[in-house]
């Protein structure tokens, strides 16, 4: 995630701060499973947000509208254009407050289009120089609220947002994901106007940092690659690295390979394939890694999320434990949501799409499974500030965080495991429920009201858990002080 405007706020702990003040402006890391390699047949993109510590975000759903063209307007950077007559319901995930732009990050649309919105990266200084970038072009703050209401399939989502990028151009260069049940793209934006996508291989999987990641491109297999036009030409007309043969390495063209990326991103891909393929002997010190890898073992939804909590788990880089300060992990206190997006295969459509929601760090917090053919949110998903409050699901999740971070490897075993386990069963009993329910029910009013019941129980289920963990974890922390009193006195 990028943020353009809004400045640094409360830093929870020493590690925080040594990110904040080594890169300020970068965060996130994506999962992509495609469906092959998943362990129910569901595609599923995933992503952690990363930004601030203390920065609540909000679960909402825009309706379906047909009020005729309208003029959309960025506050962030005054990026405009004129939007279709149209626009389809869906979901987001933004900012408490607007005043630097809604941020809107992620969702699902009733096409059953999902889109996930940005993994920020950077460009290298030629290639910025050859196309720099547009000021007041799109940028984070505005993709998903001009392009997931209007499109109708993953590839849809590419063209759309690529023929923004080469007629308005863009702000920053950055990474946007689209899925829907059959297939997952990932797009990146190389430069002010210039862009490449590739299709996820169904039987692979990718871990994706902040850094271009998208290697050779066939163009002639549109089928699984995707570009602006003539980048090719463009590629070669400006000398930019590794144009052979008529082939474009995208990521040499345009992107980093650097000492900062030696030490903030190419660990993390690291740390998530020694999960998902540890039979690839690999080190956190190569200066390359496949941006596709085939798991040892069919990927579950279960597993998607431990990758996003990590934090070189068992390693003597684990930021957990005696900490070395060498490398940037997956999760950090500036994890602000986390998102699982699946699309079920064997399940009618209007239920096919869940958008598994973690508020703050998705280590300690716990993913709540959530229908999107819906007519509303969550109460306590539509509140919370950057200040405190008992109410908000954000706050809750925060705490937990907070509350755990100085007894981490004790509180974490003896408190949180348990907890989530618990949850995380009755989360899904009760989605396995809501689901045999829903079947039933024929007419779309009917089943859109059913659905959005069945996300307030579930929202109020894991956040009472959570707020009973609370309690145990501040008790557990007060009987901690130093500071003994002799009894007899």
């Amino acid at each position: 995630m990028k943020k353009l405007h809004i400045a640094m706020v409360t830093m929870v702990s020493s590690m925080a701060a040594l990110w904040m003040m080594t890169d300020p402006a970068l965060g996130c890391t994506t999962v992509l499973v495609g469906k092959s390699a998943s362990t129910d047949g569901s595609t599923m993109i995933a992503r952690d947000e990363d930004a601030h510590t203390a920065w609540t975000k909000r679960f909402v759903v825009h309706p379906q509208t047909n009020n005729g063209a309208t003029t959309y307007r960025s506050v962030g950077n005054d990026f405009t254009m004129t939007l279709p007559k149209t626009q389809q319901r869906y979901t987001a995930t933004p900012d408490w407050t607007s005043e630097d732009g809604t941020y809107g990050e992620d969702g699902i649309n009733q096409s059953n289009v999902a889109m996930s919105g940005t993994e920020s990266s950077e460009n290298n200084q030629k290639a910025a120089k050859a196309d720099p970038y547009v000021k007041n072009g799109i940028s984070e703050d505005s993709m998903l609220d001009v392009v997931l209401p209007f499109i109708d399939s993953a590839k849809d989502g590419v063209l759309r947002l690529g023929q923004i990028v080469e007629t308005k151009g863009a702000a920053e260069s950055d990474g946007i994901i689209f899925s829907d049940k059959n297939e997952i793209w990932y797009m990146e934006i190389g430069s002010g106007h210039e862009w490449a996508a590739v299709r996820v291989p169904d039987n692979q999987y990718a871990v994706i940092p902040n850094q271009m990641m998208i290697g050779k491109l066939n163009l002639k297999d549109t089928k699984n690659y995707l570009s602006s036009p003539n980048l090719q030409g463009f590629v070669k007309k400006h000398q930019l690295k590794s144009y052979k043969n008529k082939q474009v390495n995208f990521s040499a063209a345009f992107g980093t390979n650097s000492k900062s990326d030696a030490q903030y991103n190419r660990p993390r891909v690291w740390d998530g394939q020694r999960i998902l393929t540890p039979s690839k002997k690999q080190t956190p010190q190569q200066k390359h890694f496949a941006m596709f890898m085939k798991p040892d073992k069919k990927i579950s939804r279960q597993k998607v999320g431990q990758v996003l909590g990590l934090h070189f788990n068992g390693t003597k880089y684990d930021s957990t434990g005696k900490w070395t300060k060498e490398y940037r992990p997956i999760n950090v206190p500036t994890n602000m949501e986390s998102h699982i997006i699946q699309f079920r295969q064997n399940v009618p459509a209007a239920i096919s799409g869940i958008q598994w929601i973690a508020l703050a760090s998705p280590d300690t917090s716990v993913y709540v499974p959530f229908y999107t053919t819906i007519t509303d949110t969550p109460a306590q998903y539509k509140i919370g500030t950057d200040h405190y409050d008992s109410q908000s699901a954000a706050w809750t999740y925060k705490q937990t965080k907070v509350l755990v971070d100085p007894y981490y490897n004790e509180f974490v075993k003896k408190y949180v495991r348990p907890a989530q386990a618990t949850t995380n069963q009755e989360l899904q009993a009760n989605l396995n429920a809501s689901d045999q329910k829903a079947k039933s029910i024929t007419n779309p009013t009917d089943l859109a009201a059913y659905l959005t019941a069945s996300n307030a129980t579930q929202a109020d289920l894991a956040q009472k858990n959570f707020t009973t963990l609370n309690a145990k974890l501040m008790e557990a922390a007060t009987a901690k002080t130093p500071i003994k009193h002799k009894a007899n006195l």
